[in-house]
């Protein structure tokens, strides 16, 4: 890694993760540091810490998400709150850890079109003809695809990124280190680039 980089904690089933995901690239730019993406799974984060979404709590959820709608029109990005959530993204994840592993050119197209699926266009990717449709409009073999989030390195690939967030002090999504400095939630993002300017 290069001496300015930000490690970028994330799981598709996170909207807080979708807007950071639409602002980290011109961040780091503007820094010139590094960003390196760590797709990691959220419930498997959530299950080891013992904490859990927002959306558990109603009235928090609800306030959640129309914190994210002010923040969504702040950095002027499309966001919509999606009625099939929450989103199983296992799979998902699995895809992101495999293209990353194998088809590393392919990997932020893969993440933009399923972060776009779920938190602008509202898509139910619980369900796999879903998945395949957002998929092959992407340009991706969604069988192909599927092979690979089958794929017993892939799988390890996953947990074992999930296990070193856990590791590091993750417990929710998006996480953001910068050096041994640890942020949590896309409303850090102004932390994250006070760290990047000191660093």
């Amino acid at each position: 890694m290069s001496p300015k980089t930000v490690e970028f904690y994330f799981d598709f089933g996170s909207p807080a993760s979708y807007l950071a995901w639409t602002q980290l690239p011109g961040l780091c730019a503007q820094a010139g540091a590094e960003l390196a993406y760590r797709p990691m799974l959220l419930g498997g984060v959530f299950q080891a810490t013992g904490n859990h979404s927002p959306a558990t709590i109603p009235a928090k959820g609800h306030y959640t998400f129309v914190d994210f709608d002010r923040f969504a029109r702040r950095y002027g990005v499309p966001l919509q709150r999606n009625p099939h959530f929450p989103i199983n993204t296992l799979t998902l994840m699995r895809g992101a850890a495999g293209l990353q592993m194998r088809e590393p050119a392919r990997f932020l197209p893969y993440c933009d079109a399923v972060f776009r699926a779920i938190w602008v266009e509202a898509k139910n990717l619980n369900e796999p003809a879903a998945v395949a449709g957002v998929l092959q409009a992407a340009g991706f073999d969604p069988a192909a695809l599927l092979a690979l989030t089958q794929d017993a390195e892939v799988k390890e690939r996953l947990k074992a990124a999930t296990q070193e967030a856990i590791d590091r002090g993750v417990f929710g999504a998006p996480t953001f280190f910068v050096g041994a400095q640890m942020f949590w939630g896309q409303d850090r993002l102004d932390f994250v680039k006070e760290a990047l300017q000191t660093s």
